[in-house]
């Protein structure tokens, strides 16, 4: 789920210019190592296409990514860049680590500054132990935190983003969202402003891939209706979490919560969130499978679960007016619109 922006070379320049302490230092050589090490090893899509030991299945992935880029650039405006011209190999192993924070009873995200980008609610990491051992260290000063891995990040045009492998194991739907989330990232980026550009990628991802496959597949395609249907169920519990954030904003702030001792306050804190995890399984969802919530095999969530959501989806209501309303339903125009 989780999709972000990285720019680990504008923090070396930054750092190695005296701007930041050791730790930045550190932090942006290490980042920049990661970056590169993807970049050298990374194959031109042709080459892959044309080898005949690359499965069809990748070969048909490749080719399809090459359309939907083509799409996005002609028919909805995003930028053109060399991004999506090479393929990264895992070799089944993730990439990168996303560190994400929030005080222990307060619906706001820890921030980390960094040159150019301004404040992100996240940081990244090529090498996992040393994201595990921030976890760690945030975690001992009482913060909820978590470690995840991403299936792709924007570089805002700096590297030339590659294809990962652990793409071609997304359908054609969430493939092309995907893709055209990413592309959105580099057309318009406003700096430390993670909500709105995380909003924006997300609309428009989704909304662009709806006319990639109706224009690829046409109105009675079946791939198009399964998106149709999987990006309706993501919609429902997106707002229905994010909904939750404010309820559980409410009871960090009331009155009788803040005059409890510390255990009282983490029980019912896991206890309000225990009720928001069970009433998943009653909305109004085509495939609640994918969505439902076993207590006995997965731990409650924690606020940065629910502040992830908000990052991506509680602008949509705003941005689905604008785009409806001023922009004629055209992604071209809300774009300018955005630009100005």
């Amino acid at each position: 789920m989780i999709r972000k922006v990285f720019i680990p070379a504008l923090i070396l320049i930054l750092l190695i210019l005296g701007f930041y302490t050791r730790h930045w230092l550190v932090y942006g050589f290490n980042q920049l190592k990661g970056q590169l090490n993807i970049i050298y090893n990374a194959q031109p899509i042709g080459e892959v296409i044309e080898n005949p030991l690359t499965p069809d299945s990748v070969k048909a992935k490749l080719i399809l990514i090459r359309e939907i880029k083509k799409y996005a650039v002609d028919s909805l405006g995003l930028a053109e860049t060399n991004n999506y011209e090479t393929y990264y190999d895992q070799k089944g192993k993730p990439a990168l680590w996303v560190l994400t924070a929030a005080p222990e009873f307060k619906m706001e995200p820890y921030k980390w500054k960094f040159p150019f980008l301004g404040s992100l609610s996240y940081k990244g990491f090529f090498q996992k132990q040393k994201g595990v051992d921030e976890l760690q260290l945030l975690k001992k000063k009482g913060f909820d935190a978590d470690l995840s891995t991403v299936s792709a990040w924007s570089t805002l045009g700096w590297f030339g983003d590659p294809v990962m492998s652990s793409m071609m194991r997304k359908n054609v739907g969430s493939l092309a969202e995907l893709i055209i989330h990413e592309m959105t990232h580099t057309t318009l980026y406003v700096k430390g402003n993670v909500e709105f550009n995380e909003n924006l990628a997300t609309f428009i991802g989704e909304i662009g891939a709806e006319k990639f496959l109706t224009y690829k597949f046409k109105d009675d395609s079946i791939v198009l209706t399964n998106y149709i249907n999987y990006r309706n169920d993501s919609r429902i519990f997106s707002e229905y979490v994010v909904t939750s954030v404010a309820k559980l904003d409410s009871l960090y702030k009331d009155v009788d919560f803040v005059s409890l001792t510390y255990p009282d306050k983490l029980s019912l804190k896991y206890q309000k969130i225990a009720s928001i995890v069970l009433h998943i399984s009653k909305l109004p969802l085509k495939n609640h499978q994918r969505f439902e919530w076993n207590l006995q095999d997965k731990r409650l969530p924690d606020n940065t679960w629910f502040l992830s959501y908000s990052d991506y989806h509680a602008l949509q209501p705003e941005i689905y007016q604008v785009y409806y309303d001023s922009c004629n339903s055209s992604i071209r125009e809300l774009i300018n619109h955005y630009k100005k």
